[in-house]
């Protein structure tokens, strides 16, 4: 895991970020440099044969807490554990007592696989359900499984 805040490419953070995010150029970039020039905000990374291939932003609210808002890998490498690695990667180095996330319906079955407990929050948006997700360090075990 790099820390992607002084990756070379640009192009390719805004190309894979844009993965996660609905695509909107204007957002992408606002949120790229948000990621770039806040210091609560993290961006880490996996490169394979000099390719960034997946990316996680976190925002720190506290020692305590973070947020993973974005997490994104490129479709060719997906389903291979990356996103899982990046996750974990990044609570063995940092160590938050928790990670949280939000999602909808279709990749709750991501986090639920790797230990996060999954909490409806309704239907924030029409038709749309969406779930709190928390990863705490009670899944040592996990992560050590995980590492080796």
């Amino acid at each position: 895991m790099i820390n992607l805040k002084t990756y070379y490419d640009l192009t390719e953070l805004k190309s894979l970020l844009a993965e996660c995010m609905w695509p909107d150029d204007v957002r992408i970039t606002r949120e790229l440099d948000s990621y770039l020039t806040d210091d609560s905000r993290g961006l880490y990374g996996e490169v394979i044969h000099h390719r960034l291939v997946g990316l996680i932003g976190i925002v720190s609210y506290s020692e305590e807490a973070v947020e993973l808002k974005h997490i994104a890998i490129n479709p060719q490498y997906r389903r291979l554990g990356l996103g899982t690695k990046l996750i974990y990667e990044y609570m063995h180095s940092y160590n938050p007592a928790k990670i949280i996330a939000e999602t909808d319906q279709d990749t709750i079955g991501f986090y639920s696989k790797i230990g996060f407990e999954i909490h409806s929050l309704g239907e924030k948006y029409p038709g749309v359900e969406r779930f709190q997700c928390i990863l705490s360090k009670d899944h040592e075990l996990i992560l050590q499984g995980i590492r080796s």
